[in-house]
């Protein structure tokens, strides 16, 4: 189950857009995913190792708060809630975006659409407040059944790969290091999560032993289902009109089983973003909830129900979810899908950046000799680099309005610390 909430997280509406994002770049693309995959392991390690030095559940801000202080942990918890406010958005509206497929409704109305994701939001809700045991049911199942249309595209299409659809190698027309850069960034989107498996440790078991192995399995195995998965889109559907494609896998389907084919990849899109939103919102409640029993958050947060969860939390952040849907929704599926990503993707690299440097402090402090292991000095540096990296390649509107959302949260932490005494 904590493996399938690393892959399920990660394996989400994303890589079901992302090849016809990535079309303009060619093969090039494969070498960004490539990129994005090592980076992306590299983090998996940073958090693997931190599962084994600091216990307790919240993930990013339990391992700044214990490297850093209270402030910074209180920033990285913020800046991590926000990402799941937006992202939880994200991918509820993209499930809605792919029922059109079956059901027009929501398509051709902005209302429609609206309701429909946010009755989706509400229904996984209580899933959650039900109970983690059942939560993690329901991600397990669902991350099997989204997994196996991807399976399935990328064994039958590598198979009848056209090589001509490979070349030029880079037919961007942009340096190729720029190119690789901002392939690279749009792929990022597909491997945020990886940290999952860490945010809920208080309710895994053996979690100095489980989450790192969950964590960096989900990774390798989510990356290897990316990488095939999109070179067998790429090397079937002839580049021009995979740029413009809404649903390339299903496109794919089409080309290489029949129209059945399509409908069934569409519903396992469906599926994956029910299974990603599902797993989203368990975390929801467990970053809150952690901060709240630190004494960063209100206490409310903290107190579980008789079912062992978060419900305030969890219902209290959903609130926010919907109030998001219903200020954004007259954009568009589209437009609020892509204004959505960019700001979760910024905000949650900014745990990253704390937690990559997090992993070097306390191995100090925990070190005998009072010094940075040679290894984990290497993996903390080249996490943190492409942790930084990524930001930038964000793009600039995501970076303002990140920095804002993050520096407006100050005044919330100086009310907590005066409450606290």
């Amino acid at each position: 189950m904590t493996t399938a909430l690393v892959v399920g997280n990660m394996i989400g509406s994303g890589v079901f857009l992302l090849p016809s994002s990535l079309a303009r770049y060619g093969a090039l693309s494969i070498v960004a995913w490539l990129f994005t995959a090592v980076g992306s392991v590299l983090l998996a390690l940073v958090f693997a190792r931190l599962a084994t030095m600091v216990s307790g559940a919240g993930g990013p801000y339990t391992y700044s708060r214990a490297a850093f202080g209270d402030f910074v942990g209180f920033l990285v918890g913020w800046g991590y809630w926000l990402s799941i406010w937006a992202s939880n958005a994200a991918i509820a509206t993209a499930f809605t975006g792919y029922l059109t497929v079956f059901w027009g409704a929501p398509g051709k109305s902005n209302a429609v659409a609206a309701a429909v994701t946010i009755v989706l939001i509400w229904t996984l809700t209580a899933v959650n407040v039900a109970g983690v045991r059942l939560a993690g049911g329901v991600q397990l199942v669902t991350t099997v059944l989204k997994v196996l249309p991807l399976l399935v595209v990328a064994a039958i299409g590598l198979a009848r790969l056209q090589p001509s659809q490979f070349t030029p190698f880079n037919p961007s027309g942009e340096p190729l290091l720029a190119a690789i850069a901002a392939a690279a960034a749009l792929t990022l989107w597909a491997f945020l999560g990886l940290e999952s498996a860490t945010v809920p440790s208080d309710d895994v078991e053996s979690p100095e032993r489980t989450i790192p192995r969950a964590t960096v399995v989900g990774t390798l195995f989510a990356a290897a289902v990316y990488i095939a998965s999109s070179t067998a889109v790429l090397g079937v559907i002839p580049r021009d009109v995979l740029a413009t494609s809404t649903a390339p896998f299903a496109d794919a389907a089409r080309l290489l089983l029949g129209d059945w084919a399509a409908y069934l990849i569409a519903a396992g899109a469906v599926v994956s973003t029910l299974g990603a939103l599902n797993g989203w919102i368990l975390m929801q409640g467990q970053m809150p909830a952690a901060a709240a029993r630190d004494g960063l958050a209100p206490p409310a947060f903290g107190r579980l129900s008789k079912n062992g969860t978060p419900a305030l939390a969890l219902v209290s952040t959903s609130v926010i979810v919907t109030v998001i849907v219903l200020m954004n929704y007259t954009r568009g599926l589209v437009a609020m899908f892509t204004f959505l990503i960019l700001l979760a993707t910024l905000m949650t690299l900014v745990p990253y950046v704390f937690s990559s440097m997090a992993l070097l402090v306390l191995a100090r402090e925990r070190s005998a000799a009072k010094r940075i292991p040679a290894g984990v000095l290497i993996l903390g540096g080249l996490a943190f680099a492409y942790s930084l990296w990524a930001v930038g390649g964000a793009g600039k509107d995501a970076v303002y309005w990140g920095m804002i959302l993050l520096l407006g949260s100050v005044p919330v932490y100086v009310v907590m610390r005066r409450a606290a005494g």
